[in-house]
């Protein structure tokens, strides 16, 4: 289905939009507006036409990206770093170990620093607390490429998808099974400020951050959204247009394996849990998956799946995070 023209890029509304975000740190969903989130998703997919149809397009041609990794990524970094090359600018990959910050410089003094050499940093690691002192020191957007709390890019790049295949975001349901982790928290965020429908079931002692969800419980009080927060699969899958899942145990939770399969092991997306699901659902994953643990192959391979749609929308995404930042 095609993606209905967006009259947030243009006229008045978009000058206004898109000034409000010129500057600006993207640390977690619940710093933006509804509209603001929907100009950069519309924007997104301006971008991938641009790139798709062949027009060059460099508007942070001369300006640098820093990317600090502190957790390692497939998508992150090739999607940063490509994206960067892509608008005309550059992107510098900068491990937490070879940097000072590796070896107990304050992040203050790093943020100070790199804001001397860098019009943008983007960071991926473990405390949340991190990326809020990074940013708080900084002088230039700081961009949350994960935290322990939040994936914001990742959630930018799944309703750009959702909305590309189903052709609208307001009153879709999303079900989330699995990990109330950082994932559960950002699209429980984004499906708030969206006006869509969210359900997440969780084994008990996984639930979401309850400071979080009575967060996301408040924008849904404005939007209309429903957030529902549950154990039971079926229950939160009922007449899901999408269904969302992540691994069992994320970066930082290895030791935790075994536990956490005997824990989740009611929890797999598989042919029978989501016959609940609509007959057209479309299934997503953030990757990396596990096949056979949080999703059967016959779901992850099937014609619902668009997980590699997905992860091509990482770079969009991000693209339009930079491009209007930057």
């Amino acid at each position: 289905m095609s993606v209905p023209q967006s009259s947030l890029l243009t006229g008045t509304a978009g000058e206004e939009l898109a000034a409000s975000l010129k500057g600006r740190d993207f640390l977690a969903l619940a710093d933006y507006t509804p509209q603001e989130l929907r100009y950069l998703i519309d924007l997104a997919i301006e971008l991938k036409r641009r790139q798709k149809s062949g027009e060059t397009y460099h508007p942070l041609k001369g300006k640098t990206l820093g990317m600090i990794f502190e957790k390692a990524s497939t998508r992150t970094r090739v999607s940063f770093e490509v994206g960067m090359y892509q608008l005309g600018g550059h992107a510098l990959f900068l491990s937490g170990n070879d940097l000072q910050i590796g070896r107990g410089e304050p992040v203050s003094d790093t943020a100070q620093v790199l804001s001397r050499y860098l019009d943008g940093i983007m960071i991926r690691t473990f405390a949340h607390r991190t990326v809020i002192e990074l940013a708080r020191s900084a002088t230039v957007p700081v961009i949350n490429g994960l935290t322990d709390s939040e994936h914001p890019c990742q959630v930018m790049a799944d309703y750009q998808t959702a909305l590309e295949h189903k052709g609208r975001l307001e009153g879709l349901k999303v079900a989330y099974i699995g990990d109330g982790n950082n994932m559960a928290h950002s699209l429980l965020m984004g499906a708030a400020k969206l006006g869509m429908h969210m359900s997440v079931a969780t084994p008990d002692g996984y639930e979401p951050d309850a400071g979080i969800v009575a967060q996301t419980r408040k924008v849904a009080a404005d939007t209309g959204s429903i957030i529902h927060v549950c154990r039971d699969p079926r229950e939160a899958i009922e007449q899901a247009d999408i269904v969302y899942t992540d691994v069992w145990a994320s970066m930082g939770f290895e030791a935790e394996q075994a536990e956490r399969e005997r824990a989740f092991a009611a929890y797999q997306v598989n042919e029978e849990l989501v016959k609940s699901a609509k007959p057209d659902y479309l299934f997503m994953h953030c990757l990396p998956a596990h096949r056979g643990e949080e999703v059967s192959e016959g779901v992850i391979d099937g014609k619902h799946s668009i997980v590699f749609d997905e992860a091509e929308n990482r770079l969009h995404a991000q693209k339009a995070i930079l491009a209007a930042l930057l």
